[in-house]
């Protein structure tokens, strides 16, 4: 169980990767993730995106796809 709960956070993506897939900055992946836009998870406080959801966004085949958290912090404010 721990072995797969492993693999699983091996394989997400922080906002970095998801910036250089999609090709925007950082702080676009955090504005359209707090918007509810982009799915993600929370994992320890950390903002974490699955792949496949990323790639599904990409393709225009996650239209209606919420958050279902908001991210705190400063990552949002001040756009840069």
């Amino acid at each position: 169980m721990e072995a797969q709960a492993q693999d699983l956070t091996e394989t997400l993506w922080d906002a970095r990767d998801v910036a250089r897939y999609l090709k925007v900055s950082r702080s676009w992946v955090y504005q359209k993730a707090e918007a509810g836009l982009l799915p993600y998870l929370k994992v320890g406080g950390l903002v974490r995106f699955v792949p496949e959801r990323i790639r599904e966004f990409a393709l225009g085949s996650a239209s209606g796809v919420t958050a279902s958290r908001s991210i705190s912090g400063s990552h949002g404010s001040g756009g840069r």
